[in-house]
């Protein structure tokens, strides 16, 4: 029998409600540790509910992911694509964003490394990542900064590395780091919050030239 509109509706609602009571199950809890019941209690639905709409927990926070990921490069894009911010500005944007993705959902960064580890084509065929590189006013003014003598490394991808290592690396690493650290959540993501300002003056004393660092002040406005 077809679909009625309302039927329709339904589905959505219901399919929207499952996603965001997995969101926050994850994130409080993190994947290996939460069970399907979990989720279902948190959307206020029975398990055979929820087991019609989403096969598997696996294949839950696989959908959550992508999507999570596609809005972020979406947000990126936005900021690289506006003509009316200098490079400096965007590099700005770009930690305390990754930072915020990261914080906001921190299956992220493992979701991501696994992907890229096993399914690297899949991961890119989902997400418009390649936009970063090719045609965003983003990689127009690096280019523009290279041919000006004011950064020194010519080649994006050596950068574009630099910069999301020095963001994502520590959540992955959170565990590990808060202990030897001593810290605890709170201390770990203030300490992240630290990183939205000092990541660009890294990014900066590492691929930025003499000319550009001495024509800026940049060693009197950092230090």
């Amino acid at each position: 029998m077809a679909k009625t509109k309302d039927t329709e509706a339904i589905d959505a609602s219901t399919e929207e409600k499952i996603k965001n009571a997995a969101r926050t199950v994850f994130q409080k809890k993190g994947y290996a540790a939460t069970r399907t019941r979990d989720i279902a209690e948190e959307a206020g639905i029975n398990l055979a509910l929820l087991n019609y709409y989403f096969r598997s927990k696996e294949k839950l926070f696989e959908i959550i992911m992508f999507e999570t990921i596609q809005d972020f490069i979406k947000d990126i894009l936005s900021v690289y694509n506006d003509k009316n911010t200098n490079f400096e500005k965007k590099l700005e944007h770009w930690a305390v964003n990754y930072i915020d993705m990261c914080i906001k959902n921190p299956n992220v960064p493992m979701f991501i490394l696994s992907e890229v580890r096993n399914r690297p084509e899949d991961l890119l065929n989902k997400i418009p990542a390649r936009q970063l590189f090719t045609d965003s006013v983003f990689t127009m003014q690096f280019k523009e900064k290279v041919a000006a003598g004011e950064i020194n490394e010519p080649n994006l991808l050596q950068f574009v590395i630099n910069v999301i290592g020095l963001a994502i690396f520590p959540f992955i690493g959170q565990p590990f780091l808060s202990i030897i650290g001593g810290l605890n959540n709170d201390q770990f993501y203030q300490l992240m919050q630290e990183r939205k300002k000092l990541i660009p003056v890294w990014i900066k004393k590492m691929f930025f030239t003499e000319k550009y660092q001495e024509s800026n002040n940049f060693n009197e406005i950092y230090y």
